[in-house]
């Protein structure tokens, strides 16, 4: 039976007299993609960003695991792995190289550090481009090496923002195979993007939030039904406006 890994309750962000997240709530479940999905400025990177422990929210609870972020933000970090939109790897370190020192950030026991490093290979999938400086990687060798850093410590909450923003179609599309493989095998995973098309290929379910606030929330299926749509894209058109 899955667990409940992540709990949001009346979350709110200011930014001096701008409320950019107004009282939102959500729940993701371990096996689960949770999207939110909503226009530039609705608030979908600063919720993000305190699920994440980099923003301390203004009010609100926010529980991963049952660890609150904002009394123990580090016992959360420990659980929790975040890829941001604009994410870059150290251009004249190798991917090899890349992928060792973080597995050495996260483990001291040569074993499990050796696992680590051998899960994020096997994410990566770069092979033998492994072995090349990342600053010679196209965008999508490096996105995917990013995603393979975020998954390879197996966080029991994965936190991607964009996760495929400005890749081509064949590697959006291995990059979505990796999210949904991670979730398939019992993780839970909190995405947001642009890319409705995207959001229902790859989400259990989604919120579509609007000026800081959720204005609708469920399985792709259940939100075009209930609103008569073709699309997530129809569905959002008709809640936003």
């Amino acid at each position: 039976m899955s667990e409940e890994v992540l709990e949001v309750v009346g979350l709110r962000k200011k930014y001096g007299q701008l409320e950019a997240v107004q009282g939102i709530d959500f729940r993701v479940r371990s096996g689960e993609v949770f999207a939110l999905i909503g226009p530039n400025g609705a608030g979908k990177t600063t919720t993000l960003r305190v699920v994440a422990t980099i923003l301390r929210a203004s009010a609100g609870v926010v529980h991963i695991a049952g660890i609150d972020v904002a009394r123990e933000p580090d016992r959360a970090r420990e659980i929790i792995s975040y890829l941001p939109e604009e994410a870059g790897a150290y251009k004249n370190m190798s991917g090899e190289k890349y992928l060792r020192f973080v597995a050495d950030l996260f483990y001291s026991e040569a074993k499990t550090r050796d696992a680590a490093l051998a899960r994020g290979r096997e994410i990566a999938g770069l092979d033998e481009r492994l072995d090349d400086k990342s600053g010679s990687y196209s965008k999508g060798m490096t996105r995917k090496l990013l995603l393979a850093r975020t998954l390879m410590t197996e966080p029991k909450l994965a936190i991607l923002d964009e996760p495929t923003s400005g890749l081509d179609v064949l590697n959006a599309l291995e990059v979505r195979d990796i999210v949904k493989q991670y979730a398939a095998a019992g993780a839970a995973v909190l995405l947001s993007s642009h890319n409705m098309l995207e959001i229902e290929y790859l989400s259990d379910r989604v919120a579509l939030i609007h000026e800081g606030r959720i204005v609708e929330a469920g399985t792709p299926a259940e939100l075009k039904e209930k609103h008569g749509a073709v699309t997530l894209e129809d569905v959002f058109r008709e809640v936003a406006s």
